[in-house]
């Protein structure tokens, strides 16, 4: 019974890490479609191709996400791991339809926290505030900031530059800088359903909390997610690249440039399962405001943030919803 609840937990989490990638391939390319840098499918495809290479880059996003909560061993532990990637599956399948660009990583470690509550299992509220809500709130600002400046600083340099040529050069600069961001991308979100999994071995009794990630994780987990983005969330990509403003090559590049920069930044020096999400479309706005204020639709970007207000909280209610039904049923059957 209790391996069947693991294949079950590996399952749904490699489910969740397919919905991680078509609600947030719009991170690495919207930018470079928008901005005619690429076609769709060729955005995609590298996108793709970049999320399954960055998967194998490091592990201590990984080691963070497993260590957000602890969960007692055997079958009622799994079934909090489970609850928890079922709470991120709705929420993320909520904003994916209505083309909201929310962060699938607070998702997860919102559910893991809802459903650790319903249960009565420890969360691990010092990992949650320093490697997910602090950074959580100084991700944007500093993504913000610096697209803000290194778009200012790209017109200056390109100030006597005839704006044709900039272009193009640009457009062929978004190539290298969409496959840092889609790298990026990998590097982060793979890692977090790898952390699941295997707190999932671990609850099973499995793993030792010590051990390395088995390697048949860490291929299932970058597949995965390679699998969403190809299949590609076209409402969060119409909302990131068209919506919030209009993109040109420059600050295409500026943004993913930044973003790329954070998420390594985040990853190797903080071992922080930041938002993609929240990082990209940060710096959009920012590069986006170096053109004048009006130029970015800041009624689109209110309702961006509202969403992300709203997931760490909704997430961890679907979660624990999630876990209470069964439970419920389960007490009523005797």
């Amino acid at each position: 019974m209790e391996l069947a609840i693991i294949v079950a937990v590996v399952l749904v989490a490699l489910g969740f890490d397919y919905t991680n990638g078509f609600h947030d391939a719009a991170n690495a390319i919207a930018t470079s479609i928008s901005t005619r840098a690429l076609t769709p499918r060729i955005a995609l495809g590298m996108a793709a191709l970049m999320n399954f290479v960055g998967a194998f880059l490091g592990q201590k996003v990984a080691q963070t996400v497993s260590e957000v909560i602890s969960p007692p061993e055997g079958t009622q532990g799994l079934m909090v791991v489970l609850a928890g990637l079922l709470g991120a599956i709705a929420w993320n399948l909520i904003t994916w339809y209505f083309g909201l660009p929310s962060s699938s990583s607070h998702a997860l470690i919102g559910g893991l926290a809802g459903a650790a509550l319903a249960s009565g299992t420890v969360v691990n509220w010092g990992t949650v505030v320093d490697k997910v809500v602090i950074p959580m709130f100084l991700s944007p600002v500093v993504a913000f900031s610096l697209g803000f400046l290194l778009m200012l600083a790209l017109m200056w340099g390109f100030r006597r530059a005839h704006p044709a040529r900039v272009n193009r050069g640009f457009r062929v600069a978004q190539t290298l800088s969409a496959a840092a961001m889609a790298l990026g991308h990998g590097l982060q979100d793979a890692q977090k359903t790898m952390g699941v999994i295997f707190l999932a071995l671990l609850t099973g009794g499995y793993v030792a909390a010590d051990d390395s990630l088995p390697l048949w994780v860490i291929v299932a987990a970058a597949t995965a997610i390679s699998l969403g983005t190809w299949s590609g969330g076209w409402r969060i990509i119409r909302t990131l690249g068209r919506r919030i403003i209009h993109l040109d090559p420059p600050r295409g590049f500026a943004a993913e440039t930044v973003a790329a920069s954070v998420l390594y930044t985040s990853a190797y020096v903080w071992q922080a399962p930041i938002s993609t999400t929240h990082t990209i479309t940060s710096a959009v706005m920012g590069v986006g405001a170096t053109k004048r204020a009006s130029a970015v639709r800041w009624g689109v970007g209110r309702s961006i943030v509202t969403a992300w207000v709203l997931t760490f909280p909704m997430a961890a209610l679907a979660a624990a919803l999630c876990y209470w039904i069964p439970s419920l049923i389960a007490s009523a059957l005797g």
